[in-house]
């Protein structure tokens, strides 16, 4: 006797449209002006913006702020997005930290284990571990990390470069702690191979 799954009783919410294009597909769409592309970036980005942004400050509003003045600016800027030159994520984050950046210049705010004034005229230096970013992002191993599949490749960032546990890591990915175990392990065998 023919048995249907506990599953097929449960209404999927439909997939967003765009969400299974990849990310240079989505900017090329917001550049043509494409809302519905903006809002699959954005929910594809935000969470781990908002992750790593808030490890560079403590001001949840500034963040919040940053995160929105980021996505004003790719839908502005879509349109000069070249996907041989640098990775999309890449290139959000770039703009989202300078976000972060102008909005902390104006106001007094709290870092984390610090209160910090940045007046208008402050020169802004490279941390340690931006100049690592910037070196994992656009050096070899940032060419190697870009032949990952979408899945391994966020699942190495969130636990590699980020820092954050396989659970919270699950957590942001919406994906089970298991599954992202799995994607961290094949990402970093297939890193080997691409960098032997």
């Amino acid at each position: 006797m023919w048995r249907r799954s506990r599953r097929s009783h449960r209404a999927e919410p439909p997939a967003p449209a765009g969400a299974c294009r990849s990310d240079a597909e989505l900017l090329r769409a917001v550049g043509q002006q494409q809302l519905d592309a903006l809002a699959v970036l954005h929910r594809r980005h935000a969470p781990w913006l908002r992750l790593r942004l808030s490890r560079r400050c403590a001001d949840p509003d500034a963040v919040d702020t940053a995160i929105q003045d980021t996505f004003v600016a790719v839908w502005r800027s879509a349109g000069r997005y070249r996907p041989h030159g640098e990775d999309a994520g890449a290139w959000i984050w770039t703009i989202a930290v300078r976000k972060l950046i102008s909005v902390l210049r104006g106001k007094e705010t709290r870092w984390i284990g610090q209160v910090c004034e940045m007046p208008e005229s402050a020169a802004v230096i490279q941390s340690a571990e931006d100049a690592v970013l910037i070196g994992v992002e656009h050096g070899e191993l940032g060419v190697a990390l870009a032949r990952l599949s979408p899945e391994l490749r966020l699942a190495i960032q969130a636990t590699a470069v980020d820092g954050l546990t396989f659970r919270e890591a699950a957590k942001l990915l919406g994906v089970p702690e298991g599954t992202v175990k799995t994607r961290a392990m094949r990402a970093r065998a297939q890193l080997r191979e691409h960098l032997a």
